[in-house]
């Protein structure tokens, strides 16, 4: 086959509002892949990446939260093959790099992307979002970015699972570890806040505090399975969190909203002991300032997530499998099915929280 022309969303310039336009795909060489995307979320990342919050290397091909059918493979492809239903992940590991190397390749500092752009039709290369760029009909990745997950999965529902659905699993899950039995305190409650109270839900915490000052987002949370809400508007939420827990507070803290605020109300909501996880995402600017006394006192641990620690190849399949069981409920998460042409209306409902997710399907 010859490169292919196909629709997507493009991004040109700082804070403008995205196009869709013709995208050309190329044929994939050694190591890549060409899939026809079914359905792809609406995530604050693209937002980011539209008003430069990312880097400036315009345009941008928009979109990484997808699922869809690998249509062609390059030379040196074992993993997929044509045909194969899979979720698109943006951590496709190296193998060889000292995190790889000492076992721990959900932190591989030298993760794969397609070494071909995809291009404007005057030839203009576009940065793919996340190296993924799936807004779009047909995209062009690297094979190790292809995770293989059951065909009788819903793409909208599943293809969340490549960004912000897993990293809220994740942070509960791998990074905070929530064991049975234990407190869980999720403060933001948007669609990676609700992801990690789902998390904890499937690891069996036995109390499960969701934190946010929007009454809509408590109910989601609810939904997914919070024991107790607080609305941080009404109140101190860390003596809310303290009082949930016998005054004690919360063997893990999960702030998914990253900033220096909730960081800090994380950090004084936990049990002696406890921890503390950052899965929102700061700003440059932000800075902490913390007594050392305290953070010694108190043990513990005060951790980042980054993508939940997630292994796609681990982590997918079996939370795929969940899915399909009826114990995960990623169908939750998608509050709409949009259009392509829909996405910039999307990104206003996102930001003004009436969604958890908006899900472009082809």
């Amino acid at each position: 086959m010859a490169e292919q022309r196909v629709r997507g969303v493009v991004a040109r310039a700082k804070g403008a509002p995205v196009e869709v336009t013709t995208v050309v795909v190329p044929d994939p060489g050694p190591g890549e892949a060409v899939v026809r995307v079914l359905a792809c979320g609406v995530c604050h990342t693209d937002l980011h990446y539209r008003e430069g919050g990312i880097n400036d290397e315009f345009p941008f091909l928009l979109g990484h939260e997808a699922a869809g059918v690998v249509e062609q493979v390059g030379d040196g492809v074992g993993e997929v093959e044509p045909g194969d239903f899979v979720v698109l992940n943006w951590r496709a590991v190296c193998g060889v790099c000292r995190a790889c190397r000492r076992g721990r390749p959900w932190y591989c500092f030298d993760t794969h992307n397609a070494a071909q752009p995809m291009t404007l039709t005057d030839g203009t290369p576009l940065t793919a979002a996340l190296g993924i760029g799936a807004f779009v009909e047909k995209t062009l990745v690297h094979a190790g970015q292809c995770t293989k997950v059951d065909p009788a999965a819903r793409p909208a529902a599943v293809g969340l699972l490549g960004c912000g659905v897993m990293a809220g699993l994740g942070a509960a899950l791998n990074t905070g570890n929530v064991r049975r039995g234990d407190s869980v305190a999720v403060i933001g409650c948007g669609g990676v806040g609700n992801a990690a109270v789902a998390g904890a839900r499937l690891a069996g915490a036995a109390t499960i505090i969701a934190v946010d000052i929007d009454g809509r987002k408590l109910d989601w949370a609810q939904g997914f399975g919070a024991t107790h809400l607080v609305n941080a508007s009404e109140g101190d939420p860390v003596a809310a969190i303290k009082n949930l827990t016998g005054g004690f507070g919360a063997d893990v803290v999960i702030d998914a909203v990253g900033r220096p605020e909730t960081w800090q109300q994380a950090f004084e909501a936990r049990d002696l002991a406890g921890t503390l996880v950052l899965v929102g995402v700061p700003t440059p600017e932000m800075r902490l300032d913390v007594p050392l006394l305290p953070f010694f006192s108190h043990g513990g641990a005060l951790k980042s997530s980054w993508y939940g620690d997630c292994l796609p190849s681990r982590d997918f399949p079996m939370l795929v499998d969940l899915y399909l069981q009826g114990r995960l409920d990623l169908d939750r998460f998608v509050s709409e099915e949009i259009a392509l042409d829909e996405v910039e209306n999307a990104f206003a409902k996102m930001h003004a929280g009436e969604v958890l997710r908006s899900v472009v399907v082809f």
